[in-house]
């Protein structure tokens, strides 16, 4: 029988959702979940019984664990289906993408692979950041939460999977430091004055510009010691 939902999310998200999925379901059983050893340590007999929902998160879930699971996992993905891969947010900016977006999927052995239960789209601004991308996507991906808690606490059956396809384009995190290893740096002053505002940091991911033609890697500490100096010279 369906009664624990494995949420596998940060702290200040699991807070909010246990209470938001628990509306829906009072009986059901949130089990908190935060890394790869939380996950091994659950008895086969709870997974048997159980769903795991994964919110924007690094932890690879493994397939022996997808295999014992009785009601499925989902995973809440902060890229659209042309973005798989761990570094969503930077590669639609490397491309120029004129939309982007969120994914909910069901969670397989191949990472973001799996049948695609969800898709929400937005167009990306011009001249939109990377800071700015990731604060739009993750509040598409609350949204997309908070439509889905429903269904995700009460239905034991299979969701409804939508015959939208994965990109076959997968980008990895070594590929994207690779990237950013061979890219030219630029002068700290440089990077602040093209920086317009504070950014985030949500998925991990660090911040880099694209001029035409070029990619640049930005530090952040480097930015930090700049707006540290400027503001002392301003006393």
């Amino acid at each position: 029988m369906f009664d624990t939902l494995i949420l596998l999310a940060g702290p200040a998200e699991h807070s909010v959702f246990a209470t938001l999925l628990r509306s829906y379901n009072p009986s059901l059983n949130v089990l908190p979940v935060f890394t790869t050893a939380d996950l091994d340590a659950i008895e086969a007999e709870w997974l048997s019984g159980a769903r795991l929902v994964s919110f924007a998160g690094d932890v690879k879930v493994s397939a022996a664990v997808v295999a014992q699971l009785g009601y499925g996992a989902y995973n809440f993905h902060p890229g659209s289906p042309r973005y798989p891969g761990a570094t969503p947010v930077q590669d639609a900016i490397d491309d120029g993408a004129s939309d982007f977006g969120c994914t909910m999927h069901r969670v397989t052995e191949r990472t973001e692979a799996g049948p695609i239960v969800e898709v929400d789209l937005f167009a990306v601004p011009p001249g939109a950041s990377v800071g700015a991308l990731e604060e739009m996507t993750y509040a598409a991906l609350v949204q997309m939460f908070w439509r889905m808690a429903r269904p995700l606490a009460n239905h034991s059956a299979p969701l409804i999977e939508r015959a939208v396809r994965w990109s076959e384009v997968h980008h990895s995190r070594p590929d994207n430091q690779q990237v950013r290893r061979n890219a030219p740096v630029i002068s700290r002053g440089q990077a602040v004055r093209r920086i317009d505002g504070p950014f985030a940091d949500h998925f991990g991911i660090v911040p880099s510009m694209v001029p035409p033609g070029r990619q640049l890697r930005l530090v952040s500490s480097d930015i930090e010691a700049d707006a540290t100096a400027a503001a002392t010279a301003e006393v």
